[in-house]
């Protein structure tokens, strides 16, 4: 039946395919399997998902067959999927139990010896037939598995050739499998395609918090924690719009995750109607700093991400958090850090008295005059002091190789007023725009 017969049926809603979608959900899969055995073979084909887990020597952990069966089916609807389970010691048995389960049944464990019975009454379409064998058997009038396990080995063969025993020993739960394990992928991702376009933030909020969810669930399932998260959301006109929130520490606390992606994205919003979302996140440890006994209390560190990412939205992106001196020699090159808690021990303060200079941010203009190359004459703030000593020049200069070229010296001068006030101060001057400034205050 094509598309358009379909539709034209008012009770059926068509469901678009998502390959890419599926893809997701067979990684999810994999990892919920994968919590109970190292060992693991896809087995899906025809866009059904079929994995078969070794579960040899995973009694004295998870319990017998059938408690093994339960946990496996609750972990898979964590995640929201609705799953069938089947358990045999031949894996065979248990891949055609799994496609020829009746309805409603949703976990069997077949015991050892009773693979042949347990899958007599199924039809013969579970033992992966081709269509030509499916007429035949139709023809001959073979309708389950049990009336074809009982036919002659040599006389079948004759008819079929040599798949003829491929499927007598499928019907008689007797096939060998050489298992093919395959590597678990450990993604952490969730991606959403909308039926309509999205203009509401709020709405897409609801739609995060079951995404958030899953990803918790799976990284709590490997006792990790959410370090940061990358939203890219797909918009009308095929651009795309990326964020990425990083808290000081990873967590599994879905509403501080909301609350952070909502303060970011009211901050930076799309730019047209949203058509698919995609999460991506990066695990870390659930570690805590240990601070000293008497250190002092700080704030809960998801109350803290929340207070900095609303001073954000209101300072702008980049100046919140800690200035952090550049490697360079030009005075006042720094850049801006988000805060952390360091552990490293407080310097011991020095016993000797020392001269302190207070630098003035910024440097403040001033007047002078230079007799012989040296600082003569000094006008700061309306008032004018005559030189008495002047120690330097110290030079210093860089990025002589771009256009943002720096050259100063640097002079310590002492200078005395008519009022007998007296200046200890650091002169500096600029090379490029010869340009005389008080860049510090000597107590």
């Amino acid at each position: 039946m094509t598309k358009v017969e379909v539709e034209t049926f008012e009770s059926v809603v068509v469901l678009q395919r998502s390959v890419k979608m599926e893809g997701f959900v067979r990684v999810i899969l994999l990892e919920c399997a994968g919590a109970f055995s190292p060992r693991l073979e896809d087995r899906s084909l025809n866009g059904i998902f079929l994995c078969a887990v070794d579960a040899a020597g995973t009694e004295s952990l998870f319990g017998p067959p059938q408690l093994l069966a339960k946990q496996i089916r609750q972990r898979i609807r964590s995640v929201g999927v609705v799953a069938s389970v089947t358990v045999s010691a031949n894996l065979q048995t248990a891949i055609c139990l799994a496609r020829g389960l009746k309805r409603g049944v949703a976990i069997q464990v077949v015991s050892r010896g009773d693979e042949a019975r347990s899958i007599a009454e199924l039809p013969v379409a579970v033992l992966d037939i081709t269509g030509t064998q499916a007429e035949t058997f139709g023809s001959w009038g073979i309708r389950n598995v049990a009336a074809l396990a009982v036919l002659p080995e040599k006389s079948l063969i004759a008819r079929l050739g040599q798949d003829a025993k491929r499927l007598l020993q499928l019907a008689n739960g007797i096939r060998p499998h050489l298992f093919q394990p395959i590597a678990i992928p450990f993604v952490l991702e969730e991606q959403v395609e909308l039926d309509f376009p999205l203009d509401d933030l709020e709405s897409l909020l609801f739609g995060l918090s079951t995404m958030l969810e899953q990803l918790i669930v799976r990284a709590k399932s490997r006792v990790l924690a959410l370090a940061s998260v990358t939203i890219t959301l797909r918009l009308d006109g095929g651009g795309s719009h990326e964020r990425k929130v990083n808290p000081r520490v990873p967590t599994n606390d879905k509403q501080l995750w909301l609350k952070l992606l909502h303060l970011d994205l009211e901050g930076h919003p799309p730019s047209s109607s949203i058509l698919g979302v995609h999460l991506f996140a990066e695990p870390g440890a659930t570690s805590k700093v240990q601070l000293g006994l008497f250190s002092p209390q700080l704030p809960e560190p998801g109350k803290l991400d929340v207070t900095l990412a609303r001073i954000a939205a209101i300072v702008g992106e980049g100046n919140v958090g800690q200035a952090i001196l550049e490697d360079t020699h030009r005075a006042g090159d720094f850049h801006v850090e988000p805060f952390c808690v360091t552990t490293l021990e407080p310097p011991v303060p020095e016993t000797s008295s020392l001269l302190c200079l207070r630098l003035l941010r910024p440097a403040e203009p001033t007047r002078v005059e230079v007799h012989r190359g040296l600082p003569h004459q000094i006008k700061f703030r309306s008032r004018s002091y005559l030189v008495e000593k002047a120690y330097g020049p110290w030079l210093d200069g860089g990025d002589w190789w771009n256009e943002a070229i720096w050259g100063n010296e640097q002079w310590d001068v002492i200078g005395k007023a008519t009022d007998s006030a007296v200046l200890v101060c650091r002169l500096a001057r600029d090379f490029i725009q010869n340009d005389w400034r008080v860049a510090g205050l000597y107590d």
